[in-house]
């Protein structure tokens, strides 16, 4: 197994040249290969720093769905343990997966393993996540007498295990990375339990908007409060930083963004910030190219933008207040580990130096080849500013 990591990037001589974001002249210059150390080592992990706006030498890198079905060593534990929720809600088994790519790639964050509807079942709304269908919600909430039925979440009564598992990842990690924890949004969570599940149209969700808006306000109020004390809690056990996926909030026009989606973003991010002021909280909408100028007016420390906008473009929409992260698109890593190499550079130098977090614009796609993810990760790692 362990050709399939060997790289040749120590033969990469081509130099790089970054452009910072507008409101910075020098300029810098990023090599491939292998680089001296630098002579003082900070406590904080990588990916802290370059948020927080401090020197780095390169950007941190980490990629969603980096634990997952497109390594071999998950597809064992899979068939030894076909169901996603027992994979996701035994302590030993979330621990393991999420260290799977810690210990092959070594990325600047090793995110938990979950799902974002974790918290439903302490909420008292029942669900599954069926393999080949993906999420089953039992009794979809259709009324306000099925909002009152919806229970304010607890994480430490309902989802002890996460916290058990942060804790440990923490110490596993020992700050060489970033601990990364993650939760819904509001207007994402509620798709899903208006819907049912999964949708292509979310007719449901926006019929109960657009003719009963004060019930859905009540159902996203709900989901606010307990999704804050739910990043408090996953802060309070390990996590050095927070990503929030607002999937499905790019479903909605600017104005009706504006009205179920945005306010609960903010309320989240000013209830944590009282309590954790130096938690690094991240946004990830995909699709969210029209609605760049909105994010940022949340209160997040880093917007993540997918591949369908030029991070170039996206830096100077977003502001200089705001770190980005992104954005290759996950489709790269079937191709060539030259153009991977090519499309790395082109990110990292449309990025600009600091305040970037690299990534890619979605989760890694089940078949991708696992010599390619090593690849990004060698590369991306060999990146100097």
């Amino acid at each position: 197994m362990a050709s399939i990591y060997s790289s040749s990037i120590s033969s990469i001589s081509a130099k790089l040249t970054l452009t910072p974001p507008s409101n910075r002249h020098p300029r810098f210059c990023c090599s491939l290969g292998v680089a001296e150390p630098q002579a003082a080592i900070s406590t904080e992990p990588l990916l802290l720093n370059a948020v927080r706006g401090k020197e780095v030498e390169r950007p941190p890198v980490w990629l969603m769905r980096q634990a997952g079905r497109y390594m071999k060593s998950y597809q064992i534990i899979c068939e030894k343990y076909p169901s996603f929720r027992e994979r996701s809600e035994n302590v030993d088994l979330v621990v393991e997966i999420s260290l799977q790519p810690w210990k092959v790639f070594r990325p600047d964050g090793v995110i938990l393993f979950s799902d974002i509807l974790t918290p439903l079942s302490g909420m008292n709304i029942p669900f599954d996540i069926v393999k080949g269908k993906g999420p089953v919600i039992f009794d979809p909430v259709q009324t306000a007498a099925d909002v009152e039925k919806v229970r304010e979440f607890t994480p430490e009564e309902s989802v002890p295990y996460v916290g058990e598992a942060l804790t440990i990842l923490r110490k596993e990690v020992n700050n060489e990375a970033a601990v990364l924890g993650f939760v819904g949004a509001p207007f994402t969570l509620a798709s899903y339990v208006v819907e049912g599940g999964s949708s292509k149209h979310f007719s449901k969700i926006k019929r109960l908007a657009f003719s009963q808006p004060k019930v859905l306000h009540s159902l996203l109020q709900k989901f606010a409060t307990s999704m804050a004390k739910y990043i408090q809690y996953q802060a309070d056990k390990g996590a050095q930083a927070v990503q929030i996926f607002d999937s499905w909030a790019t479903e909605l026009s600017p104005v009706d963004f504006e009205e179920f989606s945005l306010p609960y973003l903010k309320l989240i991010v000013e209830t944590v910030k009282r309590t954790h002021p130096n938690l690094p909280l991240i946004l990830y909408a995909s699709g969210s190219g029209g609605l760049i100028e909105r994010l940022p007016l949340t209160g997040v420390d880093v917007v993540s933008l997918d591949w369908t906008v030029d991070i170039a473009e996206g830096r100077r929409r977003l502001g200089t207040d705001v770190a980005v992260q992104g954005n290759v698109d996950p489709g790269v890593l079937f191709g060539s580990k030259e153009f991977i190499t090519e499309r790395i550079k082109d990110t990292v130098r449309k990025a600009g130096k600091g305040k970037h977090i690299l990534n890619l614009g979605h989760g890694i796609v089940v078949g991708t080849p696992e010599e390619n993810v090593a690849h990004f990760f060698e590369v991306a790692k060999g990146l100097r500013y």
